[in-house]
């Protein structure tokens, strides 16, 4: 995800020298602290450079049980639909079930078997403390589950069964969206081909011509939404950040409850991103964040210097990254408190996504204008591997 037409220096082992505060060991002691200077804030913003790393995601997790222990966070705000959040929050409130078959509807990059053991912990912790819970909440408004297009099936069954080959050939293609997003689908080279917001489209022509029931209607509608509002149907990455940062304010001012918001960095950053960002560039849900809250948001950015993750192995990265430079100091996982200095910029940071291409390595990163403006805390791990996902 290139952001910025303007190339950050290639400098940036000298720059990095020349912060107020260099790169320290991250060990307990280090947790500790980090957690410690952000106790005051009422958000905090743990974002990772990529969803596909054990390493990135434990380290996030332990800093939220610092937080949750030891400062008295009680929410953790995903990118996730609302309804997604409604069962995980049952799971970690009530304990009934399992943490695998709560993960089963969400969003797939929350789908493994590191997800299921954070929220054991918040339900272990839960536990022990009934009276004053960790609950869940999510940034997006419900949206379509795979579920959804079997029962408009159903109901176009009921009452046109000549009718239900026509409509399923233009669901069942666009379904597979629910276990891996469609604009992925594309940079793997494995999408059928038209556009699922078109099939969507159709269908819901077909189904909205029927006598079938409003709650159908319902359900169709809901499809067509999450259709034309992810990322390919929109055809851009620009999504919803303010929308999802007034989720966050809202449950906050009502509550009073302080936040842990779990996102990628291209959403945490607590600026705009790109070399030189105006007043139209698309505000991360972060800067709305900052803008808002003021210090009382702190952005926390976990990064890494290069690994096996699963979908690739994702080489060591270019020069000119902030990554290249991080990666090349001791200890091998460190990290930098970016609040003493007062400018550093611009930067390349690297970000793997489900669409990243090993061919187009050097394309894979984030512009950020001022590193600490976007983030308080920077950490870095050397090496990573792949999650275990569920099947």
């Amino acid at each position: 995800m290139n952001t910025t037409s303007t190339p950050a220096s290639t400098s940036i082992g000298p720059r990095l020298a020349e912060l107020p505060s260099a790169p320290r060991a991250l060990d307990a002691a280090g947790l500790a602290e980090i957690a410690r200077s952000v106790a005051s804030a009422k958000v905090v913003g743990i974002g990772e450079s990529t969803r596909f790393a054990p390493e990135t995601f434990a380290l996030r997790d332990s800093l939220f049980h610092l937080l949750v222990r030891q400062y008295g966070f009680r929410v953790v705000a995903l990118q996730d639909s609302a309804d997604v959040a409604a069962i995980l929050d049952d799971y970690v409130v009530t304990g009934a079930g399992s943490a695998t078959t709560a993960l089963e509807t969400a969003w797939r990059p929350w789908r493994h078997r590191e997800m299921a053991t954070a929220l054991e912990w918040i339900r272990d912790f839960n536990r022990e403390h009934a009276g004053d819970p960790v609950r869940i909440i999510a940034v997006k408004p419900p949206q379509a589950k795979a579920a959804d297009y079997d029962a408009v099936l159903e109901a176009v069954r009921a009452v046109a069964p000549e009718r239900v080959g026509e409509v399923a050939a233009h669901l069942d293609p666009i379904r597979s969206a629910h276990t891996i997003d469609e604009h992925v689908q594309r940079a793997q080279g494995i999408h059928p081909g038209r556009l699922f917001r078109e099939h969507a489209d159709d269908a819901a022509a077909l189904v909205n011509s029927l006598p079938v029931s409003a709650e159908a209607l319902t359900l169709m509608r809901s499809i067509v939404d999450f259709h034309e509002n992810s990322v390919a149907g929109r055809d851009s990455f620009i999504g919803d950040d303010e929308r999802w940062a007034a989720v966050i304010i809202d449950h906050q001012t009502r509550t009073g409850e302080r936040i842990v918001y779990w996102d990628g960095i291209a959403h945490s950053a607590a600026t705009p991103l790109g070399a030189d960002p105006t007043d139209s560039t698309p505000p991360t849900a972060g800067s709305v964040l900052r803008r808002h809250y003021g210090s009382d948001y702190a952005s926390i950015a976990i990064g890494f210097h290069h690994g096996d993750v699963g979908i690739a192995d994702i080489p060591s990265p270019a020069p000119d990254f902030l990554d290249a430079a991080l990666g090349s100091v001791e200890p091998e996982t460190n990290w930098l408190d970016l609040r003493p200095a007062h400018s550093f910029g611009p930067v390349k940071m690297r970000v793997i996504s489900g669409v990243y291409n090993p061919a187009q390595d050097t394309a894979a990163y984030l512009t950020i204008a001022d590193l600490p403006a976007a983030f308080d805390v920077l950490i870095h791990v050397r090496e990573v591997s792949p999650l275990h996902w569920f099947q």
